[in-house]
């Protein structure tokens, strides 16, 4: 194996992305999973790759001048208004510095592209980043930047590229839909719980784009409860059409792991087995319409002990060595330095124990309804196959 294959983007000033103690959002989440794969001799020093600070102009690109303000001027311990800036609230709470720790954030997911459109590496992961919440003025749902967007942008200035970019996180991408709801050149995707139950409450069927970027914008609101199966076929057939008819240059894509029956925010119910496909079809996808091209960024998941490390480290088994997985146990080293900390006993394998699952009594109707949805979302490209356009 070719140790340079990947990039794994890393440094311990990401762990200043901190809310406070209690908050669900906790980045230990990035040590636990770097730990996990280095010591599961999984991850190399010479994989990972502090970031170059990006400068304030590529904040720019998504974000006003006046909401960058606000957040330095929040980060300094300044009062602002967070009925217009969104944070200072009960889910996004100002925190010292976190100004340089939102662009070191971001500066993550665009080293990730320069590592990639440079030819360093084909693929190249970044955990921090993932914050799909954010909009251009306001922070959201426990994003102030939007590194996504953020990223995109810079594909889109400096390369001129066509970006894919495929959102598997529980809650909507509203953020980077929002920030590209009108541009042909960069379709969204995303795949997750119904705005029914959930946060943000957007992502319907309907949301398809406005103007020259109608058609580029796919959204899969699945049914609360979904299981493994009816997750995977709709991802499957919804993904594979979708990156037929856009051809992109490049896939960039987020890995929030609030799909999984454990997570204590979401409602869905899958397991560690979606973590492990999910990856393998957008690594397929890279090699078959991109030349490898290919940036994965994390996300939500707040089981941080049973589930992230596993499942995010997964992703890089797969990103790393051509959809290879982990299997059996768990090496007895990551385990016993983390037991103390830990809140909850850690798992001892790699898969999820059948135990913990129980049976849902609508599967039948919810995966009727998600091969339903689906085929509607579908059916727009469908239409224009027809007609030939």
């Amino acid at each position: 194996m070719n140790s340079k294959h990947s990039a794994f983007i890393y440094t311990d000033d990401f762990l200043r992305y901190s809310f406070h103690e209690e908050h669900p959002f906790n980045q230990n989440r990035l040590l636990l999973t770097k730990d996990l794969l280095v010591l599961s001799k999984a991850l190399t020093e010479d994989q990972i790759i502090a970031p170059k600070l990006i400068e304030e102009e590529d904040i720019l690109s998504v974000h006003s001048k006046d909401y960058i303000e606000a957040v330095k001027q929040a980060s300094e311990g300044k009062e602002i208004d967070p009925h217009k800036y969104g944070i200072g609230t009960h889910d996004t709470p100002s925190f010292t510095k976190m100004y340089e720790a939102s662009l070191m954030t971001a500066s993550g997911s665009v080293e990730a592209c320069n590592q990639v459109l440079s030819g360093k590496v084909k693929h190249a992961l970044n955990l921090a980043g993932g914050l799909h919440h954010g909009f251009p003025t306001r922070a959201s749902g426990f994003c102030i930047f939007n590194d996504i967007a953020i990223a995109i942008q810079y594909i889109r200035k400096h390369f001129n590229l066509k970006v894919l970019y495929i959102d598997t996180d529980a809650h909507h991408g509203d953020g980077v839909q929002h920030c590209f709801y009108d541009d042909p050149n960069v379709c969204t995707v995303s795949f997750h719980e119904t705005g029914r139950y959930l946060y943000p409450g957007t992502g319907k069927t309907s949301e398809r784009g406005v103007k020259d970027g109608f058609g580029y914008s796919f959204n899969f609101p699945l049914d609360a409860f979904t299981e493994d199966a009816s997750y995977l076929e709709v991802f499957q057939k919804g993904i594979e059409e979708i990156t037929e008819y856009f051809d992109p240059d490049i896939i960039i894509s987020q890995h929030g792991v609030d799909a999984h029956a454990l997570d204590p925010l979401t409602h869905l119910h899958c397991t560690l087995d979606i973590f492990e496909q999910i990856p393998v079809i957008i690594h397929n996808l890279a090699h078959k319409y991109c030349n490898g091209k290919w940036i994965a960024l994390g996300g939500g998941g707040y089981d941080i002990w049973k589930v992230v490390p596993r499942a995010w480290s997964q992703l890089w088994k797969i990103m790393n060595e051509d959809n290879a997985i982990f299997q059996g146990n768990i090496t007895k080293d990551w385990l016993e330095k983390w037991k103390s900390l830990s809140p909850v006993a850690l798992p001892t394998s790699w898969q999820d124990s059948e135990t913990f699952y129980r049976d849902i009594p609508r599967r039948e109707e919810i995966t009727y309804n998600n091969r339903k949805m689906y085929k509607q979302v579908l059916k727009f490209i469908d239409n224009k196959k027809e007609a030939g356009t």
